[in-house]
């Protein structure tokens, strides 16, 4: 089994989901996200006030790189779609896998976290709508599948990820 990448917005799932995918299919599961803040000792939005986004994109990358060609789900980052050594990386060692999710579902899932820095300080509609829009076009190339996930349980979209990739 290839190594199966989530990707998508945040707030639409990835982590839930990759939970529930390594388990159906007898997985380990890594968090992108959570391997850099292991390497680097700090949560991802003190990286982005200390150090940058860019700081932050760089060590996103070292990390899919560790983990590409494992058998795995791996939960990426909400923009690790934005650099194209990513998704070159994430084309070549596994299956890509996006999770959809509209704006208003995204807002209700992230309105009470401040671990979102991209969205600290704009946390309405028409900001994630923009942002969603800026990004659709590199999780639309990246992806070989898409899968809507509002109003379905995580379970569901896991099942539906998994039928896909077995078929």
């Amino acid at each position: 089994m290839r190594t199966i990448f989530l990707i998508g917005f945040m707030g639409c799932g990835k982590t839930t989901v990759s939970l529930e995918l390594g388990s159906k299919l007898k997985l380990p599961v890594i968090d992108s996200d959570q391997l850099v803040e292991e390497r680097e000792h700090k949560k991802i939005r003190d990286i982005f006030s200390g150090s940058g986004e860019e700081y932050f994109r760089r060590a996103e990358t070292l990390a899919l790189k560790e983990t590409a060609g494992k058998p795995a789900v791996v939960s990426c980052g909400g923009g690790a779609v934005l650099r194209e050594e990513n998704v070159e990386i994430m084309k070549r060692e596994g299956t890509v896998i996006w999770l959809t999710a509209t704006p208003q579902t995204i807002l209700e899932r992230c309105s009470k976290s401040n671990d979102r820095p991209i969205l600290n300080g704009h946390m309405n509609v028409e900001y994630i709508e923009g942002l969603m829009r800026e990004r659709e076009r590199h999780y639309r190339a990246a992806a070989d599948l898409a899968v809507e996930t509002d109003g379905k349980t995580a379970g569901a979209i896991a099942e539906e990820i998994v039928n896909w990739v077995k078929r």
